[in-house]
């Protein structure tokens, strides 16, 4: 007799987001968060010797920066090219960075493995945001550090979500991924095991040659994006691009025809509480 098993709606939603970050050509718009990445591994400090792991590393940023500091550093990544790109990146810096293929919701380690656990627009996007959090602190060592970096729900990005939500709506069972850009949602989500913390706000300027630039960027090689506009009628995607050229020339402070904006986010710290 075989038998049938049944996913659950947050499981599906998993299954759904991996397609999505699968979709465009996400190493076509990785570069803008490396000025992120690099101020979270600023603001982490890992030191030469460190076990480093950095979840949802997409193409690597994390781990590699943290690599070059002298950490011993793990990516993990549930979307195969990425992690493919990230070996890549790795092998061209003769740095000796692992990357793994694997889930930030079940991350294969077990408890207490790392000094530091590292994320940046990473594990915010994940399908079960409680889950993905107890997974953090659950490998961070007892007074290791927690350190995160996300977008922010009223920064460009939290905008351009909600535009492309406005357009296609996310699932029922979705929440909104900029949750973890609000450092009370985060401290609930990290909970009793995570003590001491902290956040900061920051900005990280992103330039184009026209808004009309930016959103076929995006709607083409941005998964969310480019998969939001693949369901839609061609009037639909056209209003879409409307709206998504409507935000870029809101938010840009260029005066010479091009596009300059500020993408806000908050970079988020917390240390694994030694008797949690």
């Amino acid at each position: 007799m075989s038998t049938v098993t049944t996913q659950t709606p947050l499981e599906q939603l998993k299954v759904a987001q991996q397609r999505i970050w699968s979709s465009g050509d996400y190493n076509r718009i990785a570069a803008i968060t490396v000025p992120v990445a690099e101020t979270l591994v600023d603001i982490a400090g890992p030191r030469p010797g460190d076990a480093v792991l950095d979840v949802a590393t997409g193409t690597g940023h994390v781990a590699l920066a943290a690599a070059r500091r002298g950490a011993e550093a793990i990516g993990l990544d549930y979307v195969p090219e990425l992690v493919a790109i990230a070996r890549d990146r790795a092998t061209a810096e003769v740095l000796d960075v692992t990357f793994l293929e694997g889930d930030a919701e079940a991350l294969p380690f077990p408890d207490a493995s790392f000094d530091q656990v590292l994320s940046a627009i990473g594990v915010m996007f994940v399908a079960d945001h409680q889950r993905a959090a107890s997974e953090l602190v659950r490998v961070t060592r007892p007074g290791g550090r927690i350190a995160l970096a996300s977008w922010t729900p009223t920064g460009f990005v939290g905008q351009m979500l909600t535009t492309v939500g406005a357009h296609v709506p996310p699932p029922a069972v979705a929440q909104p991924p900029t949750r973890w850009g609000n450092e009370q949602v985060v401290r609930e989500l990290l909970g009793d095991g995570a003590t001491d913390v902290k956040s900061t706000t920051s900005s990280v300027t992103q330039r184009f040659a026209s808004a009309e630039a930016f959103a076929d960027l995006f709607l083409t090689y941005y998964g969310p994006t480019h998969t939001a506009a693949s369901r839609l009628s061609d009037t639909g995607r056209a209003a879409l691009r409307e709206d998504l050229v409507a935000l870029a020339d809101t938010s840009n402070r260029s005066g010479d025809g091009t596009v300059v904006c500020d993408w806000e986010y908050l970079v988020l710290t917390a240390t694994r509480r030694e008797d949690g």
